[in-house]
């Protein structure tokens, strides 16, 4: 979540920095969006961004003109995939606090488990970008379902149509989604329970605070 990445990592840590990155891009883009109907408003805010302007006032920006680099090829089917299945997840605990589980999500080799992947890199992770999107401790990405899943596992079904390109790629895949209990403490920083004890925080915290 962005609140995780911005009070939890390391100042200059990539992860925080591209979370303020996207804030202030946003931030950029109201403000000059409700310019015309609101120019008082919007002026003050614009003098008040906490970071270099080009431009004396919010009037002197000219009109919005998104970059191109923010077009990345299949991080919208990403997002939108992985918020299917986080929805999955979550129906699965019927409101219990997401972070006391850890989430297993199983996707058989293809188009969907690729762009899974490009959110988190590791099979297992509580700092990946899809872990973050789950809002669990924990998540594991998997491509077969793992031989120790318990019996009275909860496992979830869904489905995610993929299409890139404008529909020139289509393709609708299946997943699971299993929400385990963690066995793990809350971490005293972070709050997620990816801790070895409740009074020591976990290893991502002890390095950020070294």
């Amino acid at each position: 979540s962005p609140s995780c990445r911005l009070y939890c990592e390391e100042e200059k840590d990539p992860k925080r920095r591209s979370c303020q990155t996207v804030l202030a891009e946003a931030l950029d883009t109201v403000v000059r969006s409700f310019a015309p109907i609101l120019p008082h408003l919007a002026e003050e805010v614009f003098q008040h961004l906490p970071y270099k302007k080009d431009s004396e006032g919010v009037f002197r920006t000219g009109w919005i003109r998104a970059s191109s680099a923010w077009k990345k090829p299949g991080i919208e089917e990403a997002i939108e995939g992985a918020c299917a299945m986080r929805d999955s997840f979550l129906g699965s605990i019927s409101g219990k606090n997401a972070l006391e589980y850890e989430v297993v999500i199983v996707i058989e080799p293809g188009l969907l488990f690729e762009l899974m992947e490009a959110l988190q890199a590791e099979e297992t992770s509580s700092v990946s970008q899809l872990n973050e999107i789950m809002m669990a401790s924990q998540t594991t990405l998997l491509s077969e379902l793992p031989k120790e899943t318990p019996a009275d596992a909860n496992i979830v079904k869904g489905t995610f149509l993929i299409n890139l390109e404008g529909g020139y790629i289509r393709e609708e895949s299946s997943y699971k989604v299993i929400a385990l209990p963690i066995a793990k403490a809350k971490c005293p920083r972070c709050r997620r329970y990816t801790s070895d004890s409740s009074s020591t925080p976990c290893p991502r915290c002890l390095k950020v605070t070294a």
